[in-house]
């Protein structure tokens, strides 16, 4: 009997202890990791926001292992990189490649979590603001989103075909010469105006021509992204319309 109770109250004593050392290891990253705190205050802030516009059982469940699986991607990254710098404080592709990837699982549930916060959230809220907020949201908004979106996403899946060295600076296409000629589109088609679309015009011009001024694309990478750009952007716009 007395061992039983010593087994119990070791294994009591240890449980308490394992709980104990997780809070620490959440407390630690909080104290140390800026964007774990980022991530954590827009998680407050997210789920309060759920509770204001009362979300469904099915909604809540969804949003809660959205913001939680986003914290614990940030937790197994920071303990990745801790690891990695205990075992070699020298430099190694490989540690780097590591440390690349554990990030990009970060960047991965943070994309996933403000696509679900955006698809629970949007339509809330601009039925609480009402007025032109909700008009632009039904139309030029979510066309100008889903625009950016598929030509964001092409020109890294050809930057990732091409095996550029970086998928945000440099290489074929330009990401930066594409968005601009794509919100010119999009603008274009929105406002029907003339004096605007020269503006915006002009404006993505610009932004191709700085990427050239500053040695980051070359006239062919600008071009081709500008083609992009302006191609997807009107696809989607005539598909949508």
């Amino acid at each position: 009997m007395k061992s039983y109770k010593k087994s119990e109250g070791t294994y009591s004593k240890a449980f308490f202890q394992s709980v104990n050392a997780a809070l620490e290891g959440v407390v630690h990253t909080l104290k140390s990791e800026r964007n774990m705190r980022l991530h954590f205050l827009v998680a407050f802030l997210v789920l309060i926001a759920g509770i204001y516009f009362n979300f469904s059982a099915v909604e809540f469940m969804l949003l809660c292992f959205t913001v939680t699986f986003v914290l614990v991607a940030e937790m197994f990254n920071t303990a990745i990189e801790y690891t990695i710098d205990r075992i070699n404080d020298e430099y190694h592709p490989l540690a780097k490649i590591a440390k690349d990837i554990a990030a990009g699982a970060v960047f991965v549930s943070s994309v996933n979590a403000a696509v679900i916060g955006y698809i629970l959230l949007s339509k809330r809220i601009g039925r609480y603001i009402g007025g032109p907020f909700f008009i632009i949201k039904q139309s030029s908004w979510h066309i100008t989103l889903i625009v950016l979106l598929i030509v964001i996403g092409l020109v890294l899946f050809i930057k990732v075909a091409r095996k550029e060295k970086s998928l945000l600076r440099g290489g074929m296409p330009s990401g930066h010469s594409a968005s601009a000629f794509a919100v010119w589109v999009v603008v274009s088609f929105v406002t029907g105006n003339t004096l605007v679309c020269l503006l915006v015009f002009f404006l993505a011009v610009f932004v191709a021509r700085s990427r050239m001024a500053n040695g980051i694309h070359t006239l062919w990478q600008v071009v081709a992204g500008s083609v992009l750009g302006t191609l997807v952007a009107l696809l989607v716009l005539q598909l949508l319309s």
